[in-house]
């Protein structure tokens, strides 16, 4: 059945299936960062880096542990509200879409971060760590904000997404 001709239900459906499979490909990632983070300071030379890489760190631990929250929502509110009706998986989509657009602005400062705290261990007496992290920011803020919101306004049916 074509997206223009589907009822309600089958349109929430269509979309918490489209979101589940999105977070699909950005769960391994962020939990693949978690894993790296949680056993950094028990590495040898952890102890070596510098009070602000260390807080640095702690940073990016806290903003990946608050992605991985945010991006698990539909899971967890799937279940504790299973069969609790079409009204609430509705609510239930929108809301984990706009966690979800959270989660991944999450994700990419936690990555930021981190790319700030290795560079300055590869690097230490570098000036240019700080660039390099803001280069990281800017290169996830283009491609996972700047140029979707772009081609939303400009691109091929332009304007906001039709609900029917």
């Amino acid at each position: 059945m074509s997206v223009n001709h589907e009822n309600k239900k089958e349109r929430v459906d269509r979309e918490l299936i489209e979101l589940l499979n999105e977070l699909r490909v950005a769960l391994p990632g962020v939990q693949v960062l978690f894993a790296f983070l949680l056993i950094l300071p028990f590495q040898q030379g952890f102890q070596k880096i510098s009070g602000l890489d260390k807080a640095v760190y702690f940073a990016s631990l806290l903003a990946t542990s608050a992605a991985t929250a945010l991006l698990m929502v539909p899971t967890s509110w799937h279940r504790l509200r299973f069969r609790a009706g079409p009204e609430e998986k509705e609510r239930m989509v929108l809301a984990s879409n706009r966690l979800a657009i959270a989660g991944t602005a999450l994700l990419a400062v936690a990555m930021t971060l981190v790319v700030y705290v290795i560079t300055g261990v590869v690097f230490p007496k570098a000036g240019w760590v700080p660039v390099v992290a803001a280069g990281n920011a800017l290169w996830f803020a283009f491609f996972w904000y700047v140029m979707p919101l772009s081609r939303r306004r400009s691109g091929p049916g332009g304007g906001a997404p039709r609900h029917t």
